[in-house]
């Protein structure tokens, strides 16, 4: 299993992004999805969260700006991120609760490869 977030970049403060995660594999079912992102010098901070059913929960910092979906059949999240500010700056992760079917089910944690996002003020 992978998982792959493009869409990262570079966009004056109040611009926008939109960051995509596919995962790929032998994926029998995707359970949360999730963006992580860490600033330099920074420990990683949990973005938003979207579960299987769609219920959707946010870092108070981005809550209004940012807003996380998902495409099962695609078996990709998104993370629209609008009014961007500087402190956004930092790498942003996929990460996904994803169980794969190998003889028996069995459930494990992933983690894409990041994107940088750098807003500039």
């Amino acid at each position: 299993v992978q998982l792959q977030a493009s869409g990262g970049g570079l966009v004056q403060a109040g611009g926008s992004l939109r960051l995509s995660c596919v995962a790929s594999g032998s994926i029998f079912r995707i359970n949360d999805m999730n963006w992580y992102r860490q600033a330099p010098g920074m420990e990683r901070e949990l973005v938003a969260r979207i579960t299987s059913g769609g219920s959707t929960d946010y870092a108070d910092s981005v809550k209004g700006r940012f807003t996380i979906s998902r495409d099962n059949a695609k078996n990709t999240a998104y993370l629209q991120m609008n009014s961007l500010e500087p402190e956004d700056t930092a790498v942003y992760y996929c990460n996904a609760a994803i169980t794969r079917y190998t003889g028996t089910l069995s459930s494990n944690n992933y983690w894409g490869q990041g994107t940088q996002v750098t807003v500039s003020s």
